[in-house]
């Protein structure tokens, strides 16, 4: 059995449809698979997402199981189901751990810059010959996850790759016309009902020599700035719990900018030699959406440049 998973942090649109969807491909091919994760998925699985009539497998490993990761290339990020050394196939698109993985896997670890994982998961299915047999939901998830990783094709990670994928795939789901505002309002719904929880579900501790604050949280919604002004309070408040040295990256789709809450010092020091901007009044507006990969690719290389 290939037990297909990703993180263990948290389940976003990208791993939860990336997982679901290889595993219907593998089984199409004869090899027996399951979709498995101990996380829970955040809020970028929305209540229409959830709602679809696929779910993960409820399965436990066993010793002869096989690992292929999807959307996670950290090993210290890994599911805790996951047993290294049988893992024969990763799927990301996250730097730092290519040399790793390609010493260990050579071709089976695909890991490279581009918007989505889904896209690499999708690719998979068009050179298999097998795509015209994807299910209608399967086809929704990938097209999900490649609205989502791209912000709506905002962000500067995307590749034509991400555009065709999205194309093809939008013919086999069945989405409607406005289906990437409906699904971004239904995310920032999904958030505002429970901040602490999409907080936490979507945080990240950053190793120092990415040159980021500590606590790096995350969401993307179809108005930030609503979202920033209504619950600011209770925003900061919940990630101080969380560290003195902390920020949060708010997507505004409908804005096509980043909004970053950066109110203790020493962070706003780290994001502000970073970016080049002015943090003094702890928010940030950049004109142009920025993912948190993004800012870990940046400072990564601005550290191995020192």
């Amino acid at each position: 059995m290939k037990v297909v998973t990703s993180g263990s942090a948290y389940l976003d649109i990208d791993a939860y449809a990336c997982a679901i969807a290889y595993a219907e491909l593998l089984n199409l091919q004869g090899v027996a698979a399951r979709a498995v994760s101990s996380a829970t998925p955040n809020a970028s699985v929305s209540k229409s997402v959830l709602e679809w009539p696929v779910t993960l497998d409820n399965y436990a490993p066993e010793v002869s199981d096989e690992f292929v990761l999807v959307d996670v290339s950290d090993f210290e990020h890994f599911d805790p189901l996951v047993v290294l050394d049988r893992v024969v196939e990763v799927i990301d698109h996250h730097p730092g751990f290519e040399k790793f993985w390609t010493q260990k896997l050579g071709h089976a670890a695909d890991i490279r810059r581009i918007g989505a994982a889904a896209t690499q998961v999708f690719e998979r299915w068009e050179m298999s010959g097998l795509l015209a047999n994807i299910s209608e939901q399967s086809a929704a998830l990938l097209a999900t996850a490649i609205l989502d990783n791209t912000m709506n094709f905002t962000g500067q990670l995307v590749t034509e790759a991400d555009v065709r994928a999205y194309g093809t795939l939008r013919r086999y789901a069945k989405l409607p016309v406005d289906w990437s505002e409906q699904y971004f309002q239904e995310c920032q719904a999904m958030i505002q009902s429970d901040l602490a929880a999409a907080l936490a579900a979507d945080m990240k501790r950053m190793k120092p020599e990415t040159g980021l604050p500590h606590v790096f949280a995350q969401m993307t919604v179809w108005d930030a700035q609503a979202l920033i002004q209504q619950h600011r309070q209770t925003i900061s408040e919940w990630l101080a719990v969380q560290g003195d040295d902390w920020l949060l990256n708010v997507i505004s789709i409908s804005e096509r900018r980043s909004y970053f809450l950066v109110e203790p010092l020493i962070s706003q020091k780290k994001l502000g030699d970073l970016l080049r901007v002015d943090c003094q009044d702890g928010l940030v507006v950049h004109e142009r959406s920025l993912l948190r990969k993004e800012l870990v690719a940046m400072g990564l290389a601005v550290s191995s440049s020192a």
